[in-house]
C-alpha cells in the first residue's frame, strides 16, 4: 500500500479562497480574491494508537506490518515528536499572522481616516475661498451700482418722467398707483406743472415714503433711488406703531420713581445700582464720567456715591456700618404676649464636690461616668419634669480653677444659681468664686450642703463659713434658701426641687414665644458628620427649624435642632436647651444667637462683626508707640518663651486651656499660644507646629491620618489630654526646664594664712591652718582681709608637706597657692566654698 492511497492531489482547487485589501496612494483601496493554499498535515490513521502506553496518536509499535519498512521503534517515535512540535510551531505562526494581520489593518484604517481628514480640510478650504471669491464679487457689483446711481443723481433732472428700464416693471408700479391712488415712479402732471425745479429732491423722497408705506418695493425703485441713506422697512414699522400707540394715549412716558438710598460709608458699585433700581452699566458710565474707572465689584467711598445718588435722582441716606445689626429684632413685648417660662437654674461650686453627681440624683442619669477623671470639663445644659409636672432647665459647670470664664457664662444666664458644698470639706476657693459670680450677676442663690450622708459631714461648719462671704442662709435666720441633701442616697432632693420651685414662683419668670428668638451659646464645637454644632439656651422667642440666625460673627440657617436626649426636634422655645446644626462656622462661647428675616442681613451683619473686630485689634496694635515697641522687643529677648498648639473639642475647654496656659510662668519664662480652635488636629496645624518648634496639644480630640504622618515625617510632638489638669501640670513641667539653674553656695571650710613663701616656678605660697571645715583642691576659694572679699578664685595648688592632696581636714596645716594672684598677707582668712546647681520650678 503507498502513502499516496486515499490522498487528493495536490494543486490549486485544494485552496480556500479569502479577500485582501490593496492599499493605494491617496486613501484608495481594492479588495482582491485570492486563494489561501492549505498546507498537507500527515495524521496517523484510526486504529494505530498504541495500546501498551506508547502515547496518543504514536504508532503502534508492536505491528510491524503497519510501519514503513526499515524503521525502528525509536526512529518511529522521533518522527511523531517531530511532527507534533512542527503542528505546534504552525499553530504559533498562524496565531502571530492574525495578529500581524489585524495591527496592519488598524494602522491602515488609521492611516485612511487621517487622509480622509485631510481632504475633507482641504475641501472646506475651498469652499471657504469660493464662498469668499463670491462675497467680494457681489460687494464690487454693489459697489458698481452704487455708483452708477450716484452718477445718475448727478445727471441734471428733466421734465420728462422717468421711465423704468423693465417694461414689466413699470406697468406693475402703474397699475398699483393706479389702484391705490399713490405717486410711486414720479409725481402727477398737475403736480410736476405747478412745483419748483427747487424742490426736486423733497419730491423724490416724499414719493420713496409713499412708496414704502405700501410694504413693498421693486428691484426698479431700489435701483432708481435718488441716493444717500434712505429709512429702511423696520424704521417705517417703528414710526407707524409710535404713531397708533399717541393716538391710543400710550404715548406718555412713565414717571421716573425717586428712591431713597441707604448710603454707608463704602459701597460696591453692583449693590449701590441694586439699591437706586438703575442698571450697573449706567452706574459705571457716571462714574467714568467723573474722572473714575471702576469695575462692578470696586468700592467706593460715601461722598462719591452721593454724588452719582443725586445725579440719577434719587435720595441719599447716610447710615453707619452699625446701622446694619438694628435690623435684629428690638421690639418690645406686651404685657398680654408673655407667658410663663422655665426657670434656669446653674449648679455651681467646687470642684469634687457632687455637683454632677447631684444633678445626675435629680435626672436620674450617670454622667459623671461619661467625664474623664470623673470632672466635668463641659457646660451641659439639661431639662428635667418634676414629679409635679413642673418643667426645670439646669446648667452643669465646671468646677476647676481652669474653668472660670465657663462659670462666669453659666451665672450670666441664669436665673437661680444653687451653689452646692460638699458637707466634709466647707467653703473653697472655686465656691467662692461662685459666690462672687452669682452677686456679679445678680441672680438668687440656693445652698445645697451635699454629701451629708458621710459620717464626717458638719452641715453647720459650712453655714458658719458662708458667713464670712456675706451668705447668710435661712437656718442663720438669713434670707438665702439652704437645703442638706446627698446625692449617693438622694436624700433631700425633693426639699431641694420644692425650694427651686419656691424661687422660681417669687421671680414670675415670663417670655414671649411669639417673637424671633434669642439665645445664648453656652458651647459650641466642630463635629465631624455635622459640622459646627452650637449648644443654644432659648432666652425669648422660639428658634424653629429653617431660621435664618447670626451669632457672633458666625450665621446659618438651622438645619436641625437636638434636644438634651438627643432627640430631633422642630422648635425650641424659651429656656430650652438645643443643639443647632447649620452654622457656617464655630462661634465662640457666650456669642448671642438673634433670628433674622434674610440670609443677606445675617451675612451682612457678620461680615460688619469681623471688619469691627479687625479694626479693634489691628487699633490696639497701632496704639503702641516705638518706644514700647523697643521696650517690649527687649522685654521679650529677656523672656523665654514655651510656644504650643491647642486644639479642643469644644470651644469652652480651647478658652480655658488659653486662660490656664497665661497664667503659667513668670519674669523669665511663659507659654505662648500660637493658636487655639476646635476640631481634628490637622495636616495644617503641623506644618505651623514644625516652623514655630512648638508641640500640639490635643485636649479630647485626635489627629487625622495625614496629620499624623506629617508629624512622623517632620519630628512634630503630639501630646493628647482628656484632663485638664494633668495637662496644665505637664505644660508647667515644660516650662519650668526653660528656668535657669539656681546657683547656691555651700561653705565647707576657713582657713587663715600664718606665714607666706616665695616658692620657685609657684610664686608665693601661703602657709596655712585649717581652722573650721575641710579644704578641698576643687573647691573655690575667697581671700578675706579685715572681713573684706579682696579676691575670689580656684586654687593652684594645694600641699600637705610636700605631698599634693585633694582635701585637708580641719587642725591640719597645709600650703596654699592661689590661681592667678599673689598679693597674698599673714592673718589674710581664706574661704573655702562649692557652687552647687538646683533646679526651679514654676509655683
Amino acid at each position: 500500500m503507498s502513502d499516496t492511497d486515499g490522498k487528493k492531489p495536490l494543486g490549486l482547487g485544494g485552496g480556500r479562497p479569502g479577500q485582501v485589501k490593496q492599499s493605494f496612494s491617496h486613501g484608495r483601496t481594492k479588495s482582491v480574491v485570492v486563494e489561501t493554499k492549505r498546507k498537507r498535515v500527515v495524521v496517523p490513521k484510526p486504529g494505530t494508537a498504541s495500546t501498551t502506553g506508547a502515547g496518543a496518536g504514536s504508532p503502534n509499535l508492536g505491528d510491524p506490518s503497519k510501519r514503513p519498512a526499515g524503521i525502528s521503534d525509536a526512529e518511529m517515535e522521533r518522527r511523531l515528536s517531530a511532527l507534533r512540535a512542527a503542528k505546534a510551531r504552525e499553530v504559533e505562526e498562524a496565531a502571530q499572522r492574525l495578529l500581524d494581520e489585524k495591527a496592519r489593518e488598524e494602522e491602515r484604517a488609521l492611516r485612511r481616516a487621517e487622509i480622509e481628514a485631510k481632504e475633507r480640510e482641504e475641501r472646506e478650504r475651498e469652499e471657504a475661498a469660493r464662498l469668499k471669491a463670491e462675497e467680494e464679487a457681489r460687494k464690487a457689483r454693489e459697489a458698481e451700482l452704487r455708483a452708477q446711481k450716484k452718477e445718475d443723481v448727478r445727471k441734471p433732472v428733466t421734465t420728462k418722467p422717468a421711465v423704468p428700464a423693465d417694461p414689466a416693471a413699470a406697468e406693475a408700479v402703474a397699475s398699483r398707483a393706479a389702484t391705490k391712488g399713490v405717486a410711486t415712479v414720479g409725481p402727477r402732471k398737475t403736480d410736476r406743472d405747478r412745483a419748483d425745479a427747487d424742490r426736486g429732491d423733497a419730491r423724490g423722497k416724499a414719493k420713496t415714503d409713499d412708496a414704502r408705506r405700501t410694504g413693498k418695493l421693486s428691484l426698479s425703485d431700489a435701483l432708481d433711488g435718488e441716493g444717500g441713506r434712505q429709512r429702511s422697512l423696520a424704521a417705517m414699522k417703528r414710526k407707524q406703531e409710535k404713531a397708533r400707540q399717541k393716538a391710543m394715549g400710550m404715548g406718555h412716558r412713565a414717571e421716573k420713581m425717586v428712591r431713597d438710598v441707604q448710603l454707608p460709608e463704602t459701597i460696591v458699585v453692583q449693590e449701590l445700582a441694586n439699591r437706586m433700581a438703575e442698571r450697573a452699566a449706567d452706574v459705571i458710565k457716571s462714574l467714568m464720567k467723573m474722572g473714575m474707572m471702576v469695575s462692578i465689584n470696586q468700592t467706593i467711598d460715601a461722598d462719591t456715591a452721593e454724588l452719582v445718588i443725586e445725579e440719577f435722582g434719587h435720595r441719599a441716606v447716610r447710615v453707619s456700618d452699625a446701622d446694619v445689626e438694628q435690623v435684629i429684632d428690638t421690639v418690645q413685648d406686651r404685657d398680654e404676649d408673655q407667658m410663663p417660662r422655665p426657670p434656669i437654674i446653674t449648679i455651681m461650686g467646687h470642684v469634687d464636690h457632687g455637683k454632677t453627681s447631684l444633678l445626675d440624683a435629680i435626672r436620674k442619669t450617670n454622667v459623671v461616668s461619661g467625664e474623664a477623671g470623673g470632672i466635668t470639663q463641659h457646660i451641659g445644659a439639661y431639662q428635667v419634669k418634676t414629679e409635679s409636672g413642673a418643667l426645670l432647665t439646669f446648667l452643669d459647670t465646671p468646677g476647676h480653677a481652669a474653668f472660670t470664664s465657663m462659670r462666669a457664662r453659666g451665672a450670666h444666664v441664669t436665673d437661680i444659681v444653687v451653689l452646692v458644698v460638699a458637707a466634709d470639706d466647707a467653703v473653697m476657693p472655686q465656691t467662692i468664686e461662685a459666690i462672687n459670680h452669682a452677686k456679679a450677676a445678680k441672680v438668687p442663690m440656693i445652698v445645697a450642703i451635699n454629701k451629708c450622708d458621710k459620717y464626717e459631714a458638719n452641715p453647720q461648719k459650712v453655714r458658719t463659713d458662708l458667713l464670712q462671704h456675706e451668705v447668710v442662709v435661712e437656718a442663720m435666720s438669713g434670707d438665702v434658701q439652704d437645703v442638706e441633701v446627698s446625692a449617693k442616697t438622694g436624700m433631700g432632693l425633693d426639699t431641694l426641687l420644692e425650694a427651686i420651685a419656691l424661687q422660681s414662683e417669687i421671680l414670675e419668670l415670663k417670655a414671649n414665644p411669639q417673637r424671633a428668638a434669642m439665645g445664648a451659646v453656652i458651647e459650641a464645637k466642630l463635629d465631624v458628620g455635622r459640622g459646627p454644632v452650637a449648644t443654644v439656651l432659648v432666652q425669648n422667642g422660639t428658634l424653629k427649624q429653617g431660621d435664618i440666625f447670626v451669632v457672633g460673627e458666625k450665621w446659618g440657617k438651622v438645619r436641625a435642632l437636638i434636644n438634651d436626649k438627643g432627640e430631633r426636634v422642630d422648635s425650641a422655645g424659651p429656656s430650652v436647651p438645643v443643639e443647632v446644626l447649620g452654622l457656617n462656622g464655630t462661634p465662640e462661647a457666650g456669642d448671642v444667637l438673634n433670628v433674622v428675616e434674610t440670609e443677606a442681613q445675617a451675612r451682612e451683619i457678620a461680615d460688619y462683626r469681623i471688619k469691627a473686630a479687625k479694626d479693634k485689634r489691628a487699633a490696639a496694635g497701632a496704639a503702641t508707640t516705638l518706644e514700647q515697641l523697643m521696650a517690649k522687643a527687649k522685654a521679650d529677648e529677656s523672656v523665654s518663651e514655651l510656644p504650643i498648639l491647642v486644639k479642643a473639642d469644644v470651644q469652652g475647654s480651647a478658652e480655658a486651656i488659653v486662660q490656664a496656659m497665661e497664667k503659667i510662668g513668670n519674669d523669665e519664662v511663659r507659654v505662648r499660644v500660637l493658636h487655639s480652635g476646635v476640631g481634628a488636629i490637622t495636616e495644617s496645624d503641623i506644618g505651623l507646629a514644625e516652623a514655630s518648634g512648638a508641640p500640639v496639644i490635643g485636649f479630647n480630640v485626635r489627629a487625622n491620618a495625614p496629620a499624623r504622618a506629617a508629624a512622623n515625617q517632620k519630628g512634630v510632638e503630639i501630646r493628647y489630654y482628656s484632663i485638664i489638669y494633668d495637662l496644665v501640670d505637664d505644660i508647667k513641667a515644660a516650662a519650668s526646664g526653660l528656668l535657669k539653674a539656681e546657683v547656691r553656695e555651700n561653705f565647707i571650710g576657713y582657713a587663715q594664712i600664718k606665714e607666706v613663701f616665695k616658692v620657685s616656678g609657684i610664686g608665693k605660697v601661703a602657709g596655712c591652718l585649717v581652722t573650721e571645715g575641710v579644704a578641698r583642691r576643687s573647691a573655690g576659694v575667697r581671700l578675706l582681709r579685715d572681713n573684706v572679699v579682696i579676691h575670689e578664685g580656684t586654687l593652684k595648688t594645694l600641699k600637705r608637706f610636700k605631698d599634693e592632696v585633694k582635701e585637708v581636714q580641719s587642725g591640719q596645716e597645709c600650703g596654699m597657692a592661689f590661681e592667678n594672684y599673689d598679693d597674698i598677707r599673714p592673718n589674710d582668712v581664706i574661704e573655702i566654698f562649692e557652687r552647687e546647681e538646683v533646679e526651679r520650678k514654676l509655683s
